[in-house]
């Protein structure tokens, strides 16, 4: 049960709706950063965008997947299900044994 994309842009969009003050940050960047950059004024918004969503992951002692999934999740308990979920996958990809990955990442299993 991976993060999609759609979902992420879904917790990004939840994410500015509540942080006005970031959004009117991004909405007013200068042009020139972006064309020193050699991007375009979205791509330069789209990037500060997503290094804020990841600071914020990590203020929270999160990955930044967490984030999304507890932004769109519906309840708290759909959150924990999914994230667990999606650290299993995470441990079977990285092939760690459960426990052990559990142990690692300070989960409950």
């Amino acid at each position: 049960m991976a993060v999609t994309e759609q979902r992420h842009e879904q917790a990004l969009n939840r994410f500015l709706d509540e942080r006005p003050e970031l959004r009117h940050e991004l909405d007013n960047l200068n042009p020139l950063l972006a064309q020193a950059k050699g991007e375009t004024p979205a791509q330069y918004r789209d990037e500060r965008l997503h290094e804020a969503f990841e600071a914020e992951a990590e203020r929270l002692d999160l990955f930044a997947w967490e984030l999304t999934l507890q932004l769109t999740a519906p309840t708290a308990e759909d959150y924990q299900v999914q994230r667990m979920e999606v650290h299993k996958e995470v441990a079977e990809m990285a092939g760690m044994d459960w426990l052990e990955y559990c142990e690692l990442y300070g989960l409950s299993k």
